[in-house]
């Protein structure tokens, strides 16, 4: 019943994070109704993406390079704190760096290990996470990840393991809830999570 490009779409958008099927099923109809040449132009940003955002070699972040640059703005900023801030995500990122409390280094883990998973640690920036604190010798790591089940167990493993490369290693304090979410959190709760981090 439902067309066979229309069903490709539609399971296109259900591999998304948060999204499932019904919500794919909108997406792909939104796109059905756009007139052909506001499609053109979505199809051609999609397509641009590749070319025009990179990833960090250092902290991972997304950014606009400027011809081959491999390295972002913030870690080219040699004012910024000899600290780094680990996080799990990009939105985690750009929501400590839009409270402008936080003047270090950042590192975008890529997600939280899955207790008991097969190769958990394969499935975040682990080693890339050592050698950049190897790198970098910060006067101190801090694990700003989100304080669910399996960011605890994240920030736990992080904390034993990176002790030996990184004598003081913190977590945010106070201000974010347990089982509250970085990226949703107002400047305000985040600013006061950085300020009381132990």
């Amino acid at each position: 019943m439902i067309p066979k490009k229309l069903k490709e779409l539609i399971k296109f958008f259900s591999d998304f994070p948060t999204v499932g099927e019904r919500s794919a099923t909108k997406f792909a109809l939104h796109l059905l109704n756009l007139p052909e040449n506001v499609l053109e132009d979505f199809a051609q940003k999609i397509l641009n993406l590749k070319k025009e955002v990179k990833r960090c070699k250092f902290c991972f972040a997304p950014f606009s390079p400027k011809k081959d640059e491999e390295i972002c703005p913030i870690c080219q900023d040699k004012t910024r704190e000899n600290i780094l801030c680990v996080v799990e995500k990009e939105a985690d990122f750009w929501q400590i760096e839009k409270t402008k409390k936080y003047r270090g280094f950042y590192f975008i883990l890529g997600g939280t290990l899955e207790f008991l998973k097969e190769d958990a640690i394969g499935k975040i920036r682990y080693e890339e996470l050592k050698k950049r604190i190897k790198e970098m010798s910060p006067k101190e790591v801090i694990l700003a990840l989100d304080p669910t089940k399996e960011g605890i167990f994240t920030m736990d493993f992080l904390t034993h393991s990176l002790k030996p490369l990184c004598p003081k290693i913190t977590r945010l304090g106070k201000g974010l809830p347990l089982g509250g979410e970085i990226e949703y959190a107002d400047e305000e709760t985040i600013a006061s999570s950085f300020e009381a981090r132990k």
